[in-house]
């Protein structure tokens, strides 16, 4: 949990133990073990784990036991869809999987600019998200818009900040994430005009200067504090807006080495902890 020196609750998303080839309740045991207070599902892998027989209700009692929350779900559903056909399937995936998550007790998932957006604009997208929203309130999970950098459209946190006030929906939140606010050429300092309590969640990781921007891909996301971004600022501006939720160690690295699963997992976690430190934070003001 949060204390002085560092506000925020750790989470763990499970595409960081994805070169592992673990089940979901190994994800759930290497992180809970590793010390982090919350951790990231995957909705392929909960399908997996349902579809080979596994209870959604054992695996619920399972991370209770673990002492570990679950706070929200990655999911791909077409819900912005320039298609009004994929559109309505992808708003029936999304009715689903919210339930299964629901049955989960995970409160909430990403909802990000997945399949054909091109075209889309502001409008289109908060008219999209408000009736996402409404869908997943009426069970008890809360989507959370996510921006992503390489997308054609709703690929910045000012673009997003804009649909969730088209949106109607004064107390809908909006997912962070270091990685794809640099890829998409968003403004860190954006983060300063947000009250926390519209961010849902935050990701976190680091990203190199080299490959450069423009070719940089998720595989190239290093641990925080071992590349480029400015962590230090990102951390005050989340902790001058209020914002004491999850942080959650999102990477994509293909290979660890030798380091074995739990290893990753703690040398995440203590990275997580130091990059976002408000110790670091305010030795870094002065640079």
């Amino acid at each position: 949990m949060g204390d002085a020196l560092f506000p925020f609750q750790t989470c763990l998303n499970a595409s960081t133990l994805f070169p592992y080839k673990l089940d979901i309740r190994e994800q759930l045991r290497v992180a809970a073990e590793a010390g982090y207070d919350g951790i990231e599902i995957w909705m392929r892998d909960l399908e997996a784990y349902a579809a080979s027989g596994g209870s959604i209700a054992e695996l619920k009692d399972y991370a209770a036991s673990l002492g570990i929350a679950i706070p929200n779900a990655i999911a791909f559903f077409r819900w912005a869809d320039m298609s009004e056909t994929a559109r309505h399937d992808g708003f029936a995936q999304a009715e689903r999987e919210m339930r299964m998550l629901a049955e989960l007790g995970c409160p909430a998932v990403a909802a990000p600019p997945y399949g054909d957006v091109d075209g889309a604009g502001p409008e289109h997208f908060a008219a999209h998200f408000a009736e996402l929203v409404r869908l997943g309130r009426s069970m008890g999970v809360e989507p959370y818009l996510e921006f992503w950098g390489r997308a054609k459209r709703l690929n910045r946190l000012e673009d997003a900040v804009a649909v969730l006030d088209l949106s109607g929906i004064g107390d809908a939140k909006l997912l962070l994430d270091p990685f794809h606010m640099y890829v998409g050429g968003s403004r860190f300092e954006s983060v300063g005009s947000l009250s926390g309590d519209r961010i849902g969640i935050v990701h976190a990781n680091d990203y190199p200067a080299e490959p450069p921007r423009e070719t940089i891909a998720d595989r190239d996301r290093v641990f925080p504090g071992e590349g480029i971004a400015p962590l230090g600022r990102l951390a005050r501006l989340l902790c001058d807006s209020g914002y004491d939720g999850y942080l959650s160690l999102e990477l994509f690295i293909e290979n660890f080495g030798g380091r074995t699963a739990p290893d990753t997992a703690r040398y995440g976690l203590d990275c997580l902890r130091k990059a976002f430190s408000v110790d670091h934070i305010e030795g870094a003001r002065s640079t």
